[in-house]
C-alpha cells in the first residue's frame, strides 16, 4: 500500500533529479533522501515479490527446474541499496549467468520505456509447456507408478461354494502361487455361474488388507470387468500359458525387470493406493485391459482381457 500510494509522488521526483542533472544543479540533502526512501520502499516491494514466487516456487518440489517463457527481476545490492536489474527484451543475462546494466537516467521525453522481465522455473520441459501437456503426463505416469505396487497375481480357482451366511457371496479357494491356497470372498453370485468358477484361471488382487465377510475371512480380490449400469460382470481372463503367482503389471514387456516392490496391505490401505487406480482400469474398444488408455495390463505370457465385455470398467 505504501509502495502504491507513492508512486505517482516517486516519479515526478525522479524526473526532477534527472532535469536537475541535465542543468548541472545540485540535489539537496532532503530531496536525496526523500528519493533514497523511494527507491527502498520500491526495492522491497520487489524483494518481498520475489520471496512469494519463490515460496511458491519451493511448494511444488520440482525434481528439475526448467526456463519458462517469462523472467523474474534481479536485485542487487548496490552502494548499499537495493536495484533493479533491467534486461533486454529478447535476452536474459540472468539465465545466462551474465551482469545487466542499470537503465540509465535520462530525460521522459527521450527514455525508452524498459519493463522489467521475469524469470521463473517449473517442472517439465520446454516442448511440453508450450503443449501443456507437462503436468498431465506427470500425473499419469504417478499412476502408473502407484499401479504397479498392487500385487495382482494370476490365480486358479481350486475350488468354489456358496457363502453360507451371504446369499450374494461365493468362497472360492484361489492358488496364487503361494504355500497354501488363499480364501476370497467375491460378490459374483448374480452375475457368474457356480460351475463356471470350477478350476478356472483367474486376476487376483493379492494385497489388499484381509476382510471379514460375514464370518469368512477373505485375503484378497477377483478382478472383473463390469459395464456402466453394473448388469453385466464377468472375470478378468489372463493369456494362455500363464501359471498361478505371475506377476500383472501396466507397462512393456521389456518393463518386466524395473518393477517396483508390492506395497504392503498396510500401504494399501493407509494411502488409498486402490481407491486412487481403479478409477483409471477400464477394457478398451477390443476388450483389452489398460490404464489410462495406453497402459496394458499385462503378464510375461501376454495382456489380460475380458472375453466380451469392451469400454467396461475394471474392479
Amino acid at each position: 500500500m505504501i509502495y502504491l500510494r507513492n508512486r505517482e509522488k516517486l516519479q515526478g521526483d525522479r524526473s526532477e533529479r534527472i532535469t536537475k542533472n541535465l542543468r548541472g544543479e545540485s540535489i539537496n540533502t532532503k530531496d536525496r533522501q526523500r528519493l533514497e526512501w523511494g527507491y527502498g520502499v520500491e526495492s522491497l516491494s520487489t524483494v518481498l515479490l520475489v520471496s512469494v514466487m519463490a515460496a511458491a516456487a519451493a511448494l511444488t518440489s520440482a525434481p528439475f527446474l526448467r526456463r519458462c517463457g517469462s523472467f523474474l527481476p534481479t536485485i542487487r545490492l548496490i552502494n548499499n541499496r537495493h536495484r533493479i536489474i533491467h534486461t533486454a527484451a529478447n535476452r536474459s543475462p540472468i539465465a545466462n549467468g551474465e551482469s545487466a546494466p542499470l537503465s540509465p537516467l535520462t530525460p521522459s521525453s527521450t527514455r525508452r520505456k524498459i519493463e522489467p522481465q521475469f524469470l521463473c522455473y517449473c517442472t517439465g520441459t520446454e516442448a511440453e509447456a508450450e503443449s501443456g501437456t507437462g503436468t498431465a503426463e506427470a500425473e499419469k505416469d504417478t499412476v502408473k507408478e502407484a499401479a504397479n505396487t498392487l500385487d495382482i497375481r494370476v490365480g486358479r480357482i481350486i475350488k468354489a461354494w456358496r457363502h453360507e451366511e451371504a446369499d450374494s457371496l461365493f468362497v472360492e479357494e484361489v492358488d496364487v502361487g503361494e504355500a497354501e491356497p488363499r480364501t476370497i470372498c467375491s460378490g459374483l453370485v448374480k452375475y457368474v455361474p457356480l460351475d463356471q468358477l470350477q478350476e478356472r484361471n483367474v486376476v487376483v488382487l493379492a494385497n489388499l488388507k484381509a476382510r471379514n465377510m460375514r464370518g469368512v475371512k477373505s485375503f484378497g480380490m477377483l478382478m472383473a470387468a463390469s459395464d456402466a449400469a453394473h448388469e453385466n460382470v464377468e472375470l478378468l481372463v489372463p493369456p494362455e500359458g500363464a501359471v498361478p503367482g505371475d506377476r500383472v503389471w501396466f507397462g512393456s514387456i521389456d518393463e518386466k525387470d524395473s518393477l517396483p516392490d508390492a506395497a504392503s496391505p498396510n500401504q494399501i490401505q493407509k494411502k488409498k493406493i486402490w481407491e486412487e487406480i481403479q478409477p483409471h482400469l477400464k477394457t478398451d474398444d477390443s476388450g483389452f485391459a489398460i490404464l489410462d488408455t495406453k497402459h496394458s495390463m499385462r503378464t510375461s505370457a501376454g495382456p489380460i482381457i475380458s472375453q466380451s465385455l469392451k469400454n467396461a470398467n475394471i474392479s
